[in-house]
């Protein structure tokens, strides 16, 4: 397996098809990642060419994991928009194909994501994520990211409620 992050040219269309794939599988799966429907090939085209159009100047960043030619794990951070929240950055997404869980992919989405984030002189890093995804708060615990906040029953699928943890990972010297 390799992890790579993504270049400001942005994703071949096959690899922009892969991510799709990768992103509807796991939401048909029940997977936490915002949609409730697999998303449409066009939004994810629109959300690379988003994510391509920030790299260079440090206001996004995506790895990508591929065995071969397959992705099978995608993720991303975005700078926060606020002028005030601008030192830091947020991971929206981190998506591993459960074929792929436990071989490390999603360490070395969230290592190369981490990584570019020093790179750019980020401060905090924070990402938030359903209380039920119990492999992933083992992750990012053991990545160094700290609780420090629950909004109760803040997600919502069909009737079903669940809270949201929110993390944060200080990547200023002696914090």
């Amino acid at each position: 397996m390799s992890i790579e992050l993504m270049p400001a040219a942005g994703l071949s269309e096959a690899d922009v098809q892969r991510v799709a794939e990768l992103f509807g599988r796991l939401v048909e799966a029940g997977a936490a990642l915002g949609w409730v429907e697999a998303p449409l090939r066009a939004e994810i085209a629109e959300l690379v060419a988003d994510l391509a159009s920030g790299v260079d100047d440090g206001e996004t960043s995506a790895a990508i994991a591929r065995t071969g030619d397959e992705i099978v794990g995608f993720a991303y951070w975005r700078r926060y928009a606020r002028p005030t929240h601008r030192p830091h950055v947020d991971i929206e997404k981190v998506g591993v194909d459960p074929r792929a869980q436990g071989t490390g992919a999603g360490r070395g989405l969230m290592d190369a994501l981490i990584a570019s984030a020093r790179e750019q002189g980020t401060e905090v890093v924070t990402l938030d994520l359903r209380e039920d995804n119990a492999a992933a708060i083992g992750l990012y615990e053991s990545l160094g990211f700290r609780l420090c906040g629950r909004l109760p029953r803040f997600v919502a699928v069909g009737a079903q409620r669940f809270d949201t943890l929110l993390y944060a990972l200080d990547l200023r010297s002696g914090r």
